[in-house]
């Protein structure tokens, strides 16, 4: 019995989403809400392109691996945070909806920009008034995520590699 929690199956990948959800260009050149609610809100796009990624390669058991580690990390978030453990559910079942909700807008979204931009507007500015260079930035940036995530072989992908290799995708 370790004091020391074994890496989990894609810890790796949630880390990478995390780190380029946390990237300052999305809170700078696309004007995301650098707050609790709008970090949030870049994890759910970030975590949803990875989740549409495994998706596409029939990983079920990934994405569910995925959405649990993100999950789990909720948990502890709330928990640090001071919210008592009569209400941390409740509070993750909001979020879960919420990443349920956001999974579905974008992979409906996938070939729309205008779709991808409504549902960025409603989710990351949440009905706020935002400049459309704004909207436009986000729109094509999470369009090179997808495309890296796509590009890359799943195996990469799981170890956390939310770039593709020099030599592009090969079978994984």
């Amino acid at each position: 019995m370790g004091l020391v929690p074994r890496a989990g199956p894609v810890d790796a990948l949630y880390d990478a989403v995390v780190a380029e959800a946390r990237r300052p260009d999305w809170y700078l050149a696309g004007q995301v809400p650098d707050t609790i609610d709008g970090r949030f809100d870049m994890v759910a796009l970030i975590l949803s392109l990875a989740l549409i990624r495994l998706e596409d390669d029939g990983a079920a058991q990934a994405c569910a691996d995925l959405t649990e580690r993100f999950i789990s990390d909720m948990d502890g978030t709330l928990r640090q945070d001071g919210i008592g453990d009569q209400v941390v559910g409740k509070h993750i079942g909001r979020m879960v909806a919420a990443l349920g909700g956001r999974l579905g807008a974008y992979r409906d979204a996938r070939a729309d920009d205008a779709a991808m931009a409504d549902a960025l507007r409603r989710n990351l500015w949440r009905g706020a008034p935002v400049p459309e260079d704004a909207v436009d930035w986000i729109v094509g940036e999470s369009r090179r995520v997808a495309r890296r995530l796509d590009a890359t072989p799943l195996a990469a992908v799981l170890a956390g590699h939310l770039a593709p290799p020099a030599q592009g995708r090969s079978a994984a």
